[in-house]
């Protein structure tokens, strides 16, 4: 499939800025289609000094006359004296909204972000994007059955479910999109973006997890358009999704160990014990527990527990309130605050889910369902905190009623040949995304640099106030100067981690010193994927 750009020649680009600095007003190219990208951008209604606008794509790129959506668009305008262009930015998911992602102007140190025009869209399908995939909202529920299927009935259960979700998104009112939601048909969004906003230049882009994978694959498309790109969180391409996910059942069953021995630590405050093997030892009989007397008006089973738990392997910045909630489950029977965390991450819009299942649907073609529960029960018999749930989350892809379009190859050659520099931020025990991922885009990529938080458990955890960390993306962002490149294959700088919070019973703590607005757009993001 052809580049965007090789096909946008010979038409007239117009482009309306209201006021925004930074591009030009129009751009004149050729091209054999109708379709021109053309922006007209207007103060937000909520924030007058950005600059919003309903951007409009082809539903199709192979039939560019045909049907356009509309993506949701927001920039924030540089404040500094001098510009440094466009800085497109990603919270990855798939299946997040990215227009709260100009807050990056603010949240990068030494206020580098206030020279960049800094751009967050919704993607296809996302949020107030047009249209807008919703498939159940009633698809997580309370109370489910075990997602451990120990009986043929278990199974039955799942699967069914689990189809029945695919199909109410081929019957869903934005069916249409499902054949158009790839990373490719989002990498080309990008670059009708950059072309309408920006024709002239390259651009910068700051993508978190899923978003690390949008860049790596629009900087091996579009090589001449790459200035600077931080990438954090990195997904490694050359085993997305399926073999990632097998990883992540590992690595998420690790951490949770990680996060009890911290709880343990910390016995005076939450009085669970000082053994991690004893914590984990409870939890697991706890699980069983449940499942035959569900907690909390009978709405909180094994499966409950186990997603509200997820979110102390992916961050630390909330331990200290997980560790309480689930100390008052384990200690008193009082279950509000767990499942409190599992209904705010989970229950309600599906749209995030739906998306997500979109795009990785389509992006690649799943296993034969045989060789996943092969792959599920090798897994969870050593690691079972999430093998079984993870399985599931992605098994609509099994029935899924679009067809995948099969994997995107990933190379940064072309591009550091024409001057992309790329920094890659990885924590080594990042269970989402893990660490040899970032080692295999950086060999992929000969002008990046990876900076390694030394045994970090935070996915995607830059800009925590980590100094070491958050020192060299502004550097470079503002410069252009990576960190310098060692020989051999590991990491080009190693930093702490991300510390987690105070133990302080009963009372919200958080680690790090990520602002919390930013630490709530990308929870909400990554936590879909």
């Amino acid at each position: 499939m052809k580049r965007l750009i090789a096909v946008l020649v010979a038409a007239v680009l117009s482009v309306s800025l209201a006021g925004f600095e930074g591009a030009s007003a129009s751009s004149t190219a050729t091209t054999a289609s109708s379709y021109s990208p053309d922006i007209t951008l207007a103060p937000c209604a909520d924030l007058a000094t950005d600059k919003c606008a309903m951007f409009q794509v082809p539903l199709d790129w192979n039939n560019q006359d045909g049907e356009k959506i509309s993506l949701a668009v927001r920039i924030r305008p540089h404040t500094s004296a001098v510009s440094k262009g466009l800085m497109l930015a990603n919270p990855g998911g798939p299946g997040a909204s990215g227009t709260g992602l100009v807050g990056l102007a603010d949240w990068i140190p030494s206020s580098v972000g206030h020279q960049y025009d800094v751009v967050g869209w919704d993607p296809r399908g996302v949020g107030a994007s047009t249209p807008s995939l919703h498939c159940n909202s009633t698809y997580f529920g309370v109370n489910r059955p075990s997602f451990v299927p120990k009986t043929n009935r278990l199974m039955r259960y799942w699967m069914k479910k689990t189809s029945r979700y695919a199909a109410s998104c081929g019957a869903s009112a934005a069916s249409r999109l499902l054949g158009h939601m790839s990373t490719l048909d989002n990498v080309k969004d990008m670059e009708a973006l950059r072309i309408a906003l920006a024709p002239a230049q390259k651009i910068s882009f700051y993508g978190f997890s899923y978003g690390s994978y949008l860049g790596q694959v629009y900087a091996t498309r579009n090589p001449g358009k790459v200035d600077k790109f931080v990438l954090d969180g990195v997904v490694d391409p050359s085993d997305y999704w399926y073999g990632a996910n097998l990883k992540q059942e590992v690595g998420f069953d690790r951490n949770l160990n990680v996060f009890f021995k911290w709880v343990a630590k910390h016995n005076r405050t939450y009085h669970l014990g000082t053994s991690k093997k004893a914590i984990r030892h409870g939890f697991n009989a706890l699980l069983k527990k449940l499942d035959r007397h569900p907690a909390f008006h009978r709405k909180l089973g094994p499966d409950e527990l186990t997603d509200a738990m997820l979110n102390a392997g992916y961050y630390v910045y909330d331990w200290d309130s997980i560790a309480a909630a689930y100390s008052r489950l384990v200690r008193k029977g009082n279950g509000r605050g767990i499942f409190k965390m599992y209904a705010d991450a989970n229950m309600g819009d599906d749209n995030g889910y739906a998306v997500y299942l979109g795009v990785q649907c389509t992006d690649v073609h799943a296993p034969p369902w045989a060789t996943q529960v092969k792959d599920a029960r090798r897994i969870n018999r050593k690691h079972p905190f999430l093998t079984w749930d993870n399985t599931w989350y992605n098994a609509p892809c099994v029935s899924w009623p679009a067809a995948a379009v099969g994997g995107l190859a990933v190379n940064g050659a072309a591009t550091a040949s024409l001057g992309g520099k790329v920094l890659l931020v990885n924590e080594t025990k990042d269970a989402a995304t893990p660490y040899s991922g970032a080692l295999r885009v950086r060999s992929l990529f000969p002008s990046s640099a990876l900076i390694a938080g030394v045994g970090g458990t935070t996915h995607a955890g830059s800009l925590s106030g980590v100094s070491c960390v958050d020192s060299r993306i502004a550097t470079f962002l503002d410069s252009g100067v990576l960190p310098a490149r060692q020989a051999g294959t590991g990491a080009d700088v190693s930093c702490p981690k991300v510390p987690p919070p105070p133990a302080n019973r009963y009372a919200r703590s958080t680690g790090g010193g990520r602002p919390a607005a930013l630490q709530d757009l990308l929870a909400k993001a990554q936590l879909i994927g």
